[in-house]
This record gives structure tokens, C-alpha cells and sequence, in this order.
């Protein structure tokens, strides 16, 4: 809780003030989203690491309302990670409700659940797709980004340690059986050693049967070279890239299309995922060629004030004229022309 409140902290944004032109005062102010809501997945496990990765953000943002929905199993009480860490963030509307129907109460607002105006968070593909809908069909209605089943890709040379790479790729496939965890690395030895090693370590997890099912649908794939890797990285565009290098520093400028990334031999993503201070609510399916890692501005929005003196819409007048008249919006160019035409009349 404290590494991610520091490291987010520290994205508190600032109005910018400034003087355009003489008597022209423009000025870009932040203001916190008024009413959020924070999906925590929990069908398979409880997650109150995703509880700490929205609620600090909320909690920093001074967001008046923020509605926790997690999904509880029949009569079981919810766990008490989930209420200490949401406790933690201060959060106190809490809904014991998970799938596409908690994010359409949310969404949508009911007799006992608050409407929001944005939800974040992860969560399968049925959630994925509600967060898209309503959207697409509430007017005013955002989310985070579409963040869905689980991914990682691990790029690693020909000294990595295949034992690493394995507890990685499993760290993610016992997320759910449609988490996908691919392998680029550019020895073959390597990679016939992970196998192994996958096959030592999948026989003890308590979540064998999900990571084995996930494992179905990866790869551990051979590359002619290191940058071959990151070409196929950036086509791929993974929620998390974890770089098993020798020396990563020089590759790094070759990282495109990434969620977040992990350097070095020991910086686990389980390291992102639960205490570093980086956020793991990520884009999946390719969006991270377009989308970014949750950050404290998500919970922000922007909006824009102007002020102008008599001087100054003299001297802007120059322009806005001869463009009202070059797009042909009369009452445009007139609403300036009758200002200066009071002006004219004051001397």
C-alpha cells in the first residue's frame, strides 16, 4: 500500500496558467472524477492487490463516491483481505457482486448501488466485454481500458534461468485458464530446459489444473535473435514483458506495445503485481499499442478556461476573423465584430 500511495503520489497533476499572447489568459485545470467504480475479479481467488492498485488512486484523487463490486461464492462471506484493503483506501460502499451484472449496476446505478460515472479494473472476457458495452451505450459513461484475461511474455537469451522463466510464465497462467504466457528466446537448450522445469513446478501448485489449461493455449517460441524477440513483442503487445537478459539496458529502446515491463533476473512480475508501486491493472488483447498502464490521471479529468482583456481580443481579432471568414461561420466572426464595435463606440 505504501510503494503504490508513493509511487502514484507522485503523478498528482498541476494546472498550467499561461499568457498566450498579451491579455490572452489560458489555463488547463484538473478535476477529479466524481463518482467511480473499481472491479476486483475474485470468481477463482480474492484479489485485494487489485483492491490497493485502484483504491490508492481513488483515495488520491479525492473522487467523492467509489463503489467496490467483487464477486463472493454463494453464502461465503466476503474475504477480509478484500474489506482490510479497501478499509486502507477508504473505501465503504462495498458490492458483493462480480461478472458483466455488477458492472452494469455500477454502470447503470440500482435502488442499492450508486451510479458512476467511470469503471476500472480487470477482469475475464465477460467483464471485458460489459465494460465495453456500457460504454459504448450509457451516454457520459467511460472505463479504464479493456483489460482482460491475464498475459506475459518473457524474452530471454541463451544464460537465462530456466527456472525463472518457468515460475513466470506459470505465475501467470494460474491467473485463469484463458490467461495466455508465451516464451521468445533465442536458444533452444533454454527452452527445452523451461519445459522441464514447467513440468517440475506445475505438479506443486495448488492451481494446477487452471495453469495447465492455460498452458494449452502458449507457446514457447524459438527466435533467430534477441531483436527478432522484440519485433514479435511489439505484434504481440503484452500486458506484462519481462526481460531475462544478460544486459537488458541496451534493448530497452526496442520495447514497443507493452503494458509494463520487468528487467533483469530478478524482477518477477509478481513483483508489479503486488508491491513495487507500478500499477497492475494493464491493457490486454494488443491494446497496449494504444492504451496505457492505470495511472493516477485515469482518475482525472481536464478542462480548459480562457480569459481574454479588451487588448487582447483586439489583437486576436486578427485571427479569428480572416478564419471565420475562411470556413464561412458569420455569426463567429460576429460575435467578435460586435464586441470590437462596443469597444470602438467606448473612445
Amino acid at each position: 500500500y505504501a510503494n503504490v500511495k508513493r509511487f502514484h503520489q507522485a503523478q498528482l497533476p498541476k494546472d498550467i496558467k499561461l499568457t498566450t499572447q498579451p491579455g490572452v489568459l489560458c489555463e488547463l485545470k484538473y478535476q477529479a472524477i466524481e463518482a467511480v467504480g473499481i472491479y476486483v475479479p475474485g470468481g477463482s481467488a480474492p484479489l485485494p492487490s487489485s483492491v490497493i492498485m485502484q483504491g490508492v488512486l481513488a483515495q488520491l484523487s479525492g473522487a467523492k463516491t467509489v463503489v467496490l463490486a467483487t464477486p463472493v461464492k454463494g453464502d461465503e462471506s466476503i474475504n477480509p483481505a478484500i474489506l482490510y484493503a479497501a478499509k486502507l483506501c477508504g473505501i465503504k460502499t462495498i458490492v458483493e457482486s462480480g461478472g458483466a451484472g455488477a458492472i452494469a449496476a455500477m454502470a447503470y446505478g440500482t435502488e442499492s448501488v450508486p451510479k458512476v460515472n467511470k469503471v476500472f479494473g480487470p477482469g475475464n472476457s465477460f467483464v471485458t466485454m460489459a465494460k465495453q458495452l456500457v460504454a459504448q451505450t450509457i451516454p457520459g459513461m467511460a472505463i479504464d481500458m479493456p483489460a482482460g484475461p491475464s498475459e506475459v511474455l518473457v524474452i530471454a537469451d541463451e544464460r537465462a534461468n530456466p527456472e525463472f522463466i518457468a515460475a513466470d510464465l506459470l505465475s501467470q497462467a494460474e491467473h485463469g485458464a484463458d490467461s495466455q504466457v508465451i516464451l521468445l528466446c533465442n536458444s533452444e537448450r533454454i527452452i527445452e530446459l523451461t519445459q522441464q522445469a514447467l513440468t517440475t513446478q506445475l505438479a506443486k501448485l495448488s492451481r494446477k489444473e487452471t495453469a495447465e489449461q492455460a498452458l494449452a493455449n502458449s507457446s514457447l517460441i524459438l527466435v533467430d535473435s534477441i531483436e527478432q524477440a522484440f519485433e514479435v513483442s511489439a505484434q504481440y503487445g503484452p500486458e506484462h514483458l519481462i526481460l531475462q537478459l544478460a544486459d537488458a539496458q541496451p534493448y530497452l529502446g526496442l520495447v514497443k506495445n507493452a503494458g509494463s515491463v520487468f528487467v533483469g533476473d530478478y524482477t518477477p512480475e509478481s513483483a508489479g503485481d503486488y508491491a513495487s508501486g507500478t500499477n497492475h491493472v494493464l491493457p490486454t488483447y494488443g491494446y497496449s499499442a494504444t492504451y496505457s498502464s492505470l495511472n493516477l490521471l485515469d482518475f482525472f479529468r481536464t478542462y480548459t478556461v480562457q480569459t481574454i482583456s479588451k487588448n487582447g481580443l483586439r489583437e486576436l481579432s486578427k485571427a479569428i476573423l480572416p478564419l471565420a471568414a475562411a470556413e464561412g461561420l458569420d455569426a463567429h466572426a460576429n460575435a467578435v465584430s460586435i464586441r470590437l464595435e462596443a469597444l470602438n463606440n467606448e473612445r
